[in-house]
């Protein structure tokens, strides 16, 4: 078996002298772990472009045996300069690396999950300024492409829309919003004002080169962060400890 793809390189290890190991998210299989025999000297079939977070059109192949994936040959399409030069941005990106690789990434949602890494790169390479919590952001839509995110437009419990309103409740439980009137006594429930559910919305909904021009406030994003973090631990059952997703 052999197929081409293009892939998002995420982590890369040697075996041994000269031969290297790499994780990467192609487009069409997700994530994939391919020995590069030869990797870290080949010039003819490598180009020296495996590298964290290079974009790459790959050519792999299964061993004889069907135990191993074979990279077999790699160009480089994207490569990013200011990324690998400034510590905060590597910093985000390797946070969102993680969570990708706690998450999996079944191939029903392979491409979704390329095209949400790709521009997460592109938008931490070519911005000026990159949103804090954009990790988190991340989290939620990575979340959201693969089905555990409700909408949040309506409430969950009357189906009343939500736009216009001044604050709601997010019930943790139920992983889902609802409106002031139909929270219950005893819900384990986090407040949710109109700028975080419009900033959580149109994380949803936008590519992550525009979510830099949403520009919440401290307290939009203080509100927009509880939820998300309250969101993994309780229903993806995942805690950022040591630096790394740990299931709970």
């Amino acid at each position: 078996m052999q197929w081409t793809d293009e892939a998002v390189v995420l982590r890369i290890g040697k075996f041994r002298e000269t031969d290297l190991w790499v994780r990467f998210l192609s487009r069409e299989k997700g994530l994939v772990t391919a020995f590069a025999f030869g990797g870290s000297r080949s010039r003819r079939r490598f180009t020296g472009c495996l590298d964290v977070f290079n974009v790459l059109s790959v050519s792999v192949a299964a061993s004889r045996d069907g135990r191993f994936l074979n990279l077999r040959e790699a160009t480089l399409l994207e490569g990013p300069d200011r990324l690998r030069r400034d510590w905060r941005r590597q910093g985000m990106a390797a946070n969102c690396v993680r969570f990708l690789e706690a998450m999996d990434v079944p191939p029903d949602s392979a491409r979704s999950c390329w095209e949400l890494t790709r521009d997460l790169v592109r938008l931490l390479e070519q911005e000026e300024e990159a949103l804090p919590v954009l990790p988190m952001l991340f989290r939620f839509r990575l979340a959201a492409d693969q089905g555990y995110v409700p909408e949040l437009t309506h409430c969950a419990r009357c189906g009343r829309p939500l736009g216009g309103l001044q604050q709601v409740q997010f019930v943790v439980g139920e992983g889902a919003p609802c409106c002031p009137s139909c929270r219950r006594h005893g819900d384990m429930s986090l407040p949710l004002g109109e700028e975080a559910l419009d900033v959580l919305t149109k994380v949803k909904e936008y590519s992550p080169v525009a979510w830099n021009s949403l520009r919440p406030s401290p307290e939009g994003t203080r509100q927009a962060a509880r939820l998300i973090d309250a969101f993994v631990r309780y229903h993806l059952g995942l805690e950022w400890i040591n630096g790394r997703f740990r299931a709970m």
